[in-house]
């Protein structure tokens, strides 16, 4: 404890005597991060194999490519960032002028996730590095071969008197929260939030928490065949191909008029075929459950007596390799945990109502979630999504595209 509190002891000197606030060191940090991704795209494809399972081109598509996109997007805007806006006064202040000047926060600690271990570390270290913070960053101990390369690689490209990576479990963890921090950021579950909200509290230090939720897609009855195709293929999509299912924002569940519910799993059927081929497994596309923990607290779901009778589709698992077929499952009981808790897998419940109207209803009977993702044509029905739900996002006529544009 007494290395760790002169570690970060030096960090905050090095902040503070100003090494982090020019525009160079800032876009010589994001530069490091860049090339960090680009001269290791091997060893971080084989990284996150070993962790999750994931296939290259899923690899490529939500850890590297998209985080290489956030490195030239802040490059390009750095300037404009780092510049002081002009303040609005009131009439009275005639003669006089103000400013809005950004400055750094100082000290951060950043504590990632696991089923986004490269990409979602990276995310917010660009945030921080481009605001002129010094930063440490603890990787997920879930993911440790990913863990590990952050930790190897990243003093080889960033300034590691202002930027620190530290591996550990919850121990570590509850280390870093007792220090004093200028901001914290934190992605994961509700529990854990709560641990690091209560322990920012001691030094007011102010936090972004980026938790779990329940995510629907509202299926209209849709009657062009092309509007059919394109919403099943981009819903299970958004629901199997990132990460098994196990991101925050992938669709957890869909509402659909119980009239076109058949069709639409038949649909899925076929196209859950043409996705992953006969034997999903063998295909290697789809991402494995993180650790036994996660792949128990799943069965444990489906095993369920009154869930069973709901599955009609799917539902193979194989605990040696972590894997579980992609599962559908019709109209489990309201009550049962995989629809009270955040599923995190890849099992989607579909739920039938006499009308598409009563989606709204259902919506906001429930907690609000991170994202709606509605596939409706009707421009009545897309108006009233908007002006009577509460969400972090709502998206029509596809899914993801909001983190992936």
């Amino acid at each position: 404890m007494e290395d760790l509190e002169g570690e970060l002891g030096a960090m905050r000197e090095y902040h503070d005597g100003g090494n982090t606030r020019d525009a160079s060191w800032r876009r010589a940090q994001l530069r490091g991060l860049l090339l960090l991704l680009l001269e290791n795209q091997a060893e971080i494809f084989s990284a996150l194999q070993q962790d999750l399972g994931k296939h290259p081109a899923e690899a490529y598509r939500d850890e590297i490519g998209s985080a290489v996109k956030s490195i030239n997007y802040a490059l390009h805007h750095l300037k404009g960032w780092m510049s002081n806006k002009k303040a609005k006064l009131p009439a009275v202040a005639l003669l006089t002028t103000a400013a809005i000047i950004p400055e750094p926060l100082g000290l951060v600690l950043i504590i990632s996730s696991w089923n986004f271990p490269i990409g979602l570390s990276i995310e917010s270290l660009i945030g921080v590095i481009s605001a002129g913070n010094s930063v440490v960053l603890k990787p997920s101990e879930l993911a440790p071969t990913c863990s590990s390369f952050l930790a190897r690689k990243m003093p080889l490209y960033l300034d590691t008197k202002a930027v620190r990576v530290i591996e550990g479990g919850p121990a570590i963890g509850e280390q870093l929260l007792l220090q004093r921090w200028d901001k914290i950021f934190f992605t994961g579950s509700t529990r854990v939030g709560r641990i690091v909200m209560t322990a920012a509290a001691k030094h007011l230090t102010p936090v972004t928490l980026e938790l779990g939720g329940k995510c629907p897609a509202i299926v209209d009855t849709l009657s062009s065949s092309w509007d059919k195709k394109a919403a099943v293929e981009r819903i299970l999509g958004a629901k199997f191909s990132a990460c098994a299912g196990q991101a925050c924002i992938g669709i957890d569940y869909i509402l659909v008029e119980q009239k076109f519910c058949s069709a639409l799993v038949e649909l899925m059927r076929v196209n859950l075929k043409t996705m992953f081929g006969e034997n999903p497994k063998q295909s290697r596309s789809i991402a494995r459950i993180v650790n036994r923990h996660h792949f128990q607290r799943l069965k444990s779901l489906l095993d369920d007596p009154k869930i069973r009778g709901s599955v009609v589709h799917g539902g193979f698992m194989d605990e040696d390799d972590l894997f579980i077929e992609p599962t559908i499952l019709v109209d489990p009981p309201l009550e049962s945990a995989i629809m009270e808790d955040e599923i995190f897998g890849p099992l989607l419940p579909i739920i039938t109502l006499n009308k598409i109207e009563d989606s709204i209803r259902f919506l906001k009977s429930r907690p609000k979630p991170l994202s709606i993702y509605a596939f409706t044509k009707d421009e009545s029905l897309q108006r009233r999504i908007l002006s009577e739900t509460s969400s972090g996002s709502v998206v029509f006529n596809d899914a993801l595209i909001q983190v992936r544009s």
